[in-house]
């Protein structure tokens, strides 16, 4: 149970983890694809301008809106704009109608981009010092940067917005700013920028797809891996257990054939074993008749051979009385 609650708490961090690489790898790959369109537009663009989204996005190119300690810009909403900030422009409507309401919300201390000519035509930023409205309709616009001692574009500009026909005119309100965007646009107008911001990006992105799709393949193989281990362990466990069944079977069987036994040999006496006299007695009466019958047919033979042999015949062993004739006492004379 414990180990299931690690490997769900493991899997969920994993997850949490993934979807935060997802969400600022597709962030930063948004934001290079936005600075490439800025950069691209801005240098397609004369006045160096890109338009995305209904604003106008231009760079800072001087100095004049730097951080002053003669001007307090503390209570106004847009601060200093070092060289290289990105700004973005709320442009005027083109509509006279709308172009009235416009111009009659702009207060002092707003920052305006406008077209205005010293020796040329420029495209300045400034924030406004006075507005005046006209009698006769329209505004008298007073402008001047922040940085009065840069020596750039240091006086005053006065825009007549009444006068349509005048080279001098307001492009729009500066409503945002970001210098990291800046530098980063300005990066990407240099061969060594693009490098760095687009295509060493793209390779990453690359990269780390590449280790997404090995990691999903090798996690496959784990898990199929895992399931046949799972598999072939169920397995082995199931013929632990038929062959622990067989065991206890067998064992069943053989103590029943050991018990039948025992009450086998309960039942059945014991074989008796005869003692050796016994035994010599069962001999002797086994040869006792056989004698007797022996001696009987010995003494019948002995009858008939009596009856049989002649009467001058002796029988061995036997003597008699008649007196030895004289070849008979020569024949032992002889034989001594």
């Amino acid at each position: 149970m414990m180990k299931n609650n690690d490997e769900t708490k493991v899997k969920k961090r994993n997850r949490v983890f993934s979807v935060i690489i997802n969400v600022l790898l597709y962030s930063f790959l948004a934001l290079c694809v936005f600075l490439l369109v800025i950069a691209i537009s801005s240098k397609k663009d004369s006045d160096g301008a890109a338009t995305v989204f209904g604003r106008q996005i231009r760079l800072i190119r001087s100095d004049s809106m730097t951080e002053s300690e003669a001007t307090d810009v503390s209570e106004f909403e847009i601060k200093d704009l070092p060289i290289k900030t990105l700004i973005f422009i709320e442009t005027v409507p083109e509509k006279a109608e709308e172009k009235e309401d416009w111009y009659a919300e702009l207060e002092v201390g707003d920052v305006l981009t406008f077209r205005y000519v010293y020796v040329s035509q420029e495209t300045i930023t400034h924030r406004i010092t006075s507005i005046t409205e006209k009698e006769t309709g329209g505004y008298i616009i007073e402008l001047q940067g922040d940085n009065a001692a840069s020596g750039t574009h240091a006086g005053v500009q006065t825009i007549d917005t009444s006068e349509t026909e005048s080279p001098n005119y307001v492009i729009g309100k500066v409503t945002g700013s970001s210098r990291l965007l800046g530098l980063l646009v300005y990066a990407l107008k240099t061969p060594v920028g693009i490098c760095c911001i687009v295509i060493v990006p793209c390779v990453i992105v690359i990269g780390i797809e590449l280790v997404r799709i090995f990691s999903v393949i090798n996690e496959e193989k784990r898990k199929k891996a895992k399931e046949e281990t799972a598999k072939k362990q169920d397995e082995i466990d199931e013929l632990k257990q038929q062959l622990a069944a067989l065991k206890a079977a067998v064992d069943k069987s053989q103590q029943t054939d050991a018990e039948k036994e025992e009450k086998t040999d309960e039942k059945e006496p014991e074989p008796r074993t005869e003692t050796k006299a016994e035994t010599a007695e069962t001999v002797e009466e086994v040869q006792e008749p056989q004698s007797e019958e022996n001696k009987e047919e010995n003494k019948e033979e002995t009858e008939l051979a009596e009856t049989q042999k002649p009467k001058g015949e002796k029988t061995q062993g036997e003597k008699t009385d008649e007196p030895e004739t004289v070849e008979e006492k020569t024949e032992k004379g002889e034989e001594k």
